[in-house]
């Protein structure tokens, strides 16, 4: 595990340029656990996440003369942003190589810091074997993510102030995905208090630090998709894997469905955004993925809020389908006047609210004479769906639902 003290001298770096981010009660999350439940919200950094952290403390750690060549970084977003506005504050040039994947919001973020950016690669991994090779050809130095001591003693400070606000934490759960972040919580925990139980949560899509940790050795993957961009790492790396080997008691997945609860979740019930990386520890909890009955006080790492708005707009949507505020209608009618009139009158009867609705009389799916309505309503629960159901079969329509 990493040194104590060099996680230390890395909060003495970056304290004044660093925030200290809040460490916030749940008491939704500990009703549904029966624990107390913490959230340290790095979602509210400078950067939107706790990457910065590691990012400033390894560039505070650079030779003037390297500071003068300059720094590149290969990053999905997050410590793309950390490594730019560190290099910004010490005046040096930032070069940041993304996969062409990137939401937008975090490439144009990244360059308001003043860094230069290349899109490059499908993945991270794409993306670091071109920026591993474009620093050694313009002599800049490379400031990787997650595999480099000084970037896990930054992102260590985090347990540090965790643990300065509530001391007697027993269990930890992080996200992970090249596995710097968990690397210096887990050596800060245990070197304090060796009982703490530490969580690692991988996204299903990107199976390889959960697979390697499970087999004792590295196991990549031979792609990644998932929708937590911040932890879609495709290999597994040495260093890491062996801190986390040492010191991680037990290590989750989580898919695709189970984050985007999460999130909504969040937001619904916090008024907090966060990205799928982001969320990945709180759909442990959420999905019941471990057992939290003998622990009091669990901290749980929000890693970041960077967030794709489309890709928040498509949560919110799917999320309103599956908790039955919204449900989709095909209905088939007799295209003649009225028909439209007569569906709407018994949606009214149902008290359901139309927000969007399409017309079609050209399908090749349909007799000659008739015309598909596809409706979206605004619906107030399971029961009223029920209702919208029972009211239509009645009135005798022939509809099938979407979603």
């Amino acid at each position: 595990m990493l040194e104590l003290n060099k996680i230390y001298k890395a909060k003495q770096q970056i304290s004044g340029f660093v925030n200290k981010t809040p460490f916030i009660y749940s008491s939704f999350l500990s009703d549904i656990c029966q624990s107390e439940i913490y959230l340290k919200n790095e979602n509210l950094q400078i950067t939107g996440a706790y990457k910065i952290r590691g990012a400033y403390n390894k560039i505070a750690n650079l030779s003037a003369e390297q500071k003068q060549h300059g720094v590149i970084a290969a990053s999905a977003g997050n410590h793309a942003q950390g490594v730019a506005i560190s290099a910004k504050k010490f005046g040096i040039k930032a070069v940041i190589v993304m996969p062409e994947s990137t939401p937008l919001l975090k490439v144009s973020a990244t360059k308001a810091l003043g860094a230069e950016v290349i899109l490059k690669g499908d993945n991270f991994d794409e993306a670091y074997v071109f920026a591993t090779s474009y620093a050694k050809e313009n002599n800049l130095s490379f400031i990787h993510p997650f595999e480099d001591e000084f970037v896990m003693a930054g992102q260590g400070t985090l347990m540090l102030e965790m643990l300065d606000e509530i001391s007697d934490l027993d269990m930890i759960i992080a996200p992970v995905g090249g596995g710097g972040l968990i690397s210096g919580i887990a050596s800060v925990a245990k070197q304090i208090n060796p009982n703490i139980k530490i969580i690692g949560v991988g996204a299903k899509g990107a199976p390889a630090m959960y697979e390697s940790f499970h087999a004792k050795k590295i196991k990549n993957a031979k792609s990644v998709r998932t929708i937590a961009d911040g932890i879609a790492v495709r290999d597994a790396n040495p260093i890491n894997f062996n801190i986390i080997l040492e010191c991680v008691d037990d290590f989750i997945q989580v898919d695709d469905e189970e984050i985007a609860n999460a999130v909504l979740f969040l937001l619904e019930k916090h008024k907090i955004i966060v990205e799928g990386a982001g969320a990945a520890s709180v759909a442990t909890l959420l999905h019941q993925k471990i057992n939290t009955q003998n622990h009091k006080k669990i901290g749980v790492v929000l890693s970041g809020g960077n967030i794709d708005a489309q890709m928040l707009n498509i949560i919110i949507e799917k999320g309103l389908f599956k908790s039955y505020r919204k449900m989709q209608i095909h209905v088939t009618l007799v295209d003649k006047p009225g028909a439209l009139l007569h569906l709407t009158d018994s949606l009214k009867i149902a008290n359901a609210n139309i927000v969007k609705i399409d017309y079609d009389r050209f399908s090749t799916k349909l007799d000659y004479g008739d015309a598909m309505i596809s409706i979206t309503l605004e619906t107030k629960g399971k029961e009223h769906q029920e209702e919208i159901r029972k009211i239509l079969t009645q009135k005798a329509f022939n509809f099938y639902e979407s979603f």
